[in-house]
């Protein structure tokens, strides 16, 4: 019996996006085991996929070091896998494979293609780059594993599982036909992918005037902090930070609202694991770079078209003009309109 095992340690928005593509990897081969080697708090979104997809939690901060490596992959190599594949491709993970290879496991990993990203920021025309979803499926072709489809496409059945049971109904039992329930994330891991948070605040404050229920997402102490104060100053805004037990009951939450706006973070990855639609703000990074979510596209990102942009492919450079006006010109109407509409 064939057994793969998949790595992939971060960042949140990279785990997220190998989903779909473990999800079209265990419907295609129903008897082969597929061990998801991830960190510990992803784990209730790998637990909805078919039953042929098992989670390893792996926190690497334990396995420091040769030593620590060297104890990881003894762990990992008590699965007896067949086929390993890096989904990483980072120091820690090119040490695992070079064990498995030299033990005679199969392995592959991804090609991150660092030159096509740095002509992309300075190319006139933008071209969209190979997907991360493009690139997991071709480290699984390269170890045989065919017809893995990374073309936007989830069977219903894979998306009522990942949601859960309650997820397709709202609190009075039916989606309604007009906009009425609206999620933000309005936090990202660099500034440069940020929408600044004064004019996020109008954006809830003009939606809630509307009638609108504006459901809050963060994590972490500080974004727990600014999130209840937008909900104390605002009737029907909700903060979602720090009531939900995981990542899988987030999901559920964002699959129950009409639509769900997110900057080019890890929740726009999230949230597109759902039937919801996602409108995602961009800034200093840019939707053809290639990280953009699964089965999104561009007509519901907001973005301005900028001859400094995008001048990153992460987001995590500082801005040449010290004001990320790629982000600032962009208007709370504008955002609400395109919301609304």
């Amino acid at each position: 019996m064939k057994s793969i095992l998949l790595i992939r340690f971060s960042a949140l928005g990279d785990i997220l996006m190998t989903v779909p593509v473990v999800e079209a990897l265990a419907h295609r081969y129903p008897d082969m085991q597929i061990t998801m080697v991830s960190r510990p708090f992803v784990g209730s979104i790998f637990q909805r996929l078919p039953k042929n997809v098992k989670f390893l939690g792996i926190n690497p901060r334990n396995y420091g070091g040769l030593m620590g490596l060297g104890r990881l992959y003894k762990e990992l190599s008590a699965l007896h896998p067949t086929h390993v594949c890096d989904l990483h491709d980072v120091l820690r993970t090119k040490y695992l494979r070079m064990r498995f290879k030299m033990a005679g496991i199969p392995t592959s990993h991804i090609v991150k293609d660092r030159k096509a990203r740095k002509q992309f920021l300075t190319a006139e025309v933008k071209t969209q780059q190979e997907t991360s979803f493009e690139r997991y499926a071709k480290a699984l072709r390269l170890l045989g594993f065919e017809s893995i489809p990374v073309d936007g496409t989830v069977s219903d059945e894979a998306l009522t599982a990942m949601k859960g049971d309650g997820a397709a109904k709202c609190d009075d039992g039916g989606m309604k036909k007009s906009v009425e329930r609206i999620g933000i994330a309005p936090f990202a891991a660099h500034q440069g992918k940020i929408y600044p948070l004064d004019k996020m605040e109008k954006v809830v404050q003009l939606l809630t005037e509307r009638g609108v229920e504006v459901h809050l997402f963060g994590a972490g102490d500080k974004e727990k902090t600014l999130m209840e104060e937008w909900e104390k100053k605002y009737d029907k805004a909700h903060s979602a930070v720090g009531k939900l037990k995981n990542m899988a009951e987030e999901m559920e939450l964002i699959s129950q609202l009409d639509c769900m706006l997110t900057m080019d973070s890890g929740n726009m990855h999230l949230a597109s694991l759902t039937t919801t639609p996602v409108y995602s703000i961009w800034g200093a990074t840019h939707p053809l770079g290639g990280f953009m979510g699964w089965k999104q596209t561009s007509d519901r990102c907001i973005q301005l078209d900028m001859p400094c942009r995008p001048c990153s492919i992460f987001g995590n450079k500082p801005c040449k003009f010290g004001d990320f006006r790629c982000l600032n010109n962009i208007t709370p109407e504008e955002i609400v309109s395109k919301l609304l509409s």
